[in-house]
Formats: structure tokens, sequence, C-alpha cells
């Protein structure tokens, strides 16, 4: 057997492979709502064969949106659609994961095919927030810098949206800390310029995200596995760099994460990433080895060869997957086949399942 299709145990949790179906927005979502287009997407992950399928950037509050399509979990009425679908996915083998989201100052803007832009109040839109006054691009509008009070209300979103995602039948949370948003934007001495206790230091800048889990945690029961996503740099000079990023991920171990979802970049438009396959999976190697937390490797991974060799090497303990499963919702059953592994593969399907000819 392989070590991408071994089972591994988070928590109360069996992953019954180390595949994860990675956060992908849609922008399919009205007013936050999911819908069927959300059910068949993560579904098809299910009947695909992945242990682990997580819901895309899901907001905490409607201003937490990256679009006016992104989905939502900020009110009770949002519950009801999330649990069908986390049914489905469980009662097809997977467990479902839900990554909370703010987007900060990456916010308001319009469905990406559509318009590519930040919307205007009277187009829909609405004010954004970040760590500080500073706009993502010039032309985007310029947040508004979170007083304190705002802070506290972006912990106590994080908090509500946890109790929904439990009632919502949810078994993972990610904590969404990358990318260029709203965590990233106070993690990042590029965006955050505060002189308060969220600025300055490195302390300092971590202290929000670390309040934000330590919200979701008076709430999440304390068996099911809790993950952030970070960016493990920004890729431009002055930014989040890697050293911080195992620095950081020594101390999510010691608040009980178990789990750091190893990205990069998003936080500035002068980032300059060295796209390759497997690009990112340094990071997520030097973050395992020198604070022992489990890792996820993430970016340009679409082939079940060099999945196995990652984890071969001891780089990442799960492989998340994004584009390839947009591609191939049935990555795992092809990859355990190219693997030599035997895997079970869904009734309905057995009569396709490609069978090893007879030497």
């Amino acid at each position: 057997m392989s070590l991408l299709f071994t089972p591994i145990n988070i928590k109360n949790i069996t992953l019954k492979n180390r595949i994860v179906v990675s956060p992908m927005c849609e922008y399919s979502a009205t007013e936050g709502f999911p819908n069927n287009w959300h059910l068949v997407h993560l579904g098809s992950r299910a009947v695909g064969g992945a242990a682990l399928i997580i819901a895309e950037a899901t907001a905490v509050s409607p201003e937490g949106r990256i679009s006016i399509g992104d989905l939502g979990i900020w009110k009770d009425e949002h519950i009801e659609k999330f649990k069908e679908i986390t049914d489905f996915i469980h009662a097809n083998g997977s467990v479902a994961g839900i990554q909370l989201a703010h987007a900060g100052r990456k916010a308001s803007f319009d469905i990406p095919w559509e318009n590519p832009l930040q919307l205007d109040k009277e187009n829909g839109g609405w004010d954004t927030v970040s760590a500080s006054a500073i706009p993502f691009n010039p032309t985007d509008k310029t947040p508004i810098a979170l007083t304190i009070d705002g802070i506290e209300k972006v912990k106590s979103d994080f908090k509500t949206a946890t109790q929904r995602a439990i009632k919502a039948g949810f078994k993972v949370i990610e904590i969404h800390a990358a990318h260029g948003y709203l965590l990233h934007q106070f993690l990042s001495p590029l965006n955050n310029q505060r002189d308060d206790k969220y600025g300055g230091s490195f302390e300092n800048r971590i202290r929000l995200l670390l309040e934000v889990i330590e919200s979701v945690q008076e709430v999440w029961p304390t068996e099911n596995p809790l993950f952030v996503r970070i960016s493990a740099t920004d890729w431009a000079e002055g930014g989040w760099t890697a050293n911080e990023s195992v620095r950081l991920s020594a101390l999510l171990k010691t608040k009980g994460i178990d789990l750091v979802d190893t990205s990069s970049g998003g936080l500035t438009l002068a980032q300059d990433i060295p796209l390759s396959p497997g690009y990112q999976v340094q990071f997520a190697e030097d973050i395992k080895k020198q604070t022992g937390i489990l890792t996820g490797a993430v970016g340009l991974i679409t082939e079940a060869k060099q999945a196995e060799t990652i984890l071969q090497n001891g780089q990442a303990d799960l492989i998340f997957i994004a584009r390839e499963f947009l591609r191939n919702p049935y990555f795992p059953l092809h990859a355990a086949f190219e693997l030599g592994d035997d895997v079970k593969w869904p009734s309905q399907y057995e009569r396709a399942k490609p069978r090893k000819k007879r030497s």
C-alpha cells in the first residue's frame, strides 16, 4: 500500500487516505447560501474518493466575503443546505471540512468572470476593513483600519460561525490566515502598520490569529481537528517570511492546532513567485521537521507519483489538491490504480473499475 492511500488518524477523525480537496472558491452563492452547485461540486469529490473535502472560503460575516458570490455561514439559515452537503459527503466515505474566512481589504468584489473589480455600495458592494488603511491595489477602495471594537466583532464572528459549522455537520475546521485575506493582513508588516498591541512586533502581528483560534476553540469540540492555512512567505521584500512561519507554526502546535496547511503569497502585487511543480512543498517540509506539527502540502501537485514522493520523503502528512480536482473529480480513484493500490470504488461505478492485467 502506498503512503498516499494509507489511512491517518487526526484526533477522532480517520482519513481513509492522504488526499484532501483544497478549498476552492466557486463564486456561485447568493447571499452566502450554498445551493445544488455546491452539493454536486463537493459531493462528486466524495464519490471520487478524496478523504477530506474542505468547502471553499466561507465568510464569517457579510463584509468578510471576497465577492458577492461567496459562501457564508453568518446566519442560521445557511445551515440547512450545508447539512445536506455534509451528510452526502459522509455517506460516501469522506470527511467534510469547512474553511472559515474573512477577506478584509480583498472583499467586496463582483463575480470574477463577469467583472473582476471591486464593487461600490451603489452596485452591491460594501466598506472593507483591514489591519491598516492600505488598499491591496491602488485602484481599490481604501479599507477602514479595524478598531478594537471591530477586532472584537471579527473574533465573535468566527466563534458564531464555528457554532453553525458544528450544526451543519462539519468535522474539520480550517481557519484561513493566508492569501492576503484579513488574518494574513495582520501577520504581514507590508500591510500591518498599526502602533497598538496588534501591530509592530512579531508577537503583536500574530495576536489576532491566536485570539481567533481561542474564540473558535471555546466552542469547537476538542476531539475534532482544527487546521490553519497560512501563506508561508509573501514572496516580497519586507513581508512575512518563511522563518516567521516556522515560529508561528511552533506556537500553533502549543495552542492545539493539528495541522498547518502551507500555501504562500497573495498579500501584495509585488510578489515574485517562482512557479513550478510542488513549489511550496519545501515550506511544508521545513515547518514539519522544525516544529513537529502535521503539515499539508499544496501547489501544482497534479500527479499520483508526485504526491507519493512528497509523503515518502517526509515533507508533509497530507496532500491538498485544488486545480487538478477541477479537471478530474475522480483523481483519487485513478491515482490508486496508478500506484497499484486496490481501493473501493462506489458500488454504482464498480463495473468501470480498471483491473490490472494478469502477467
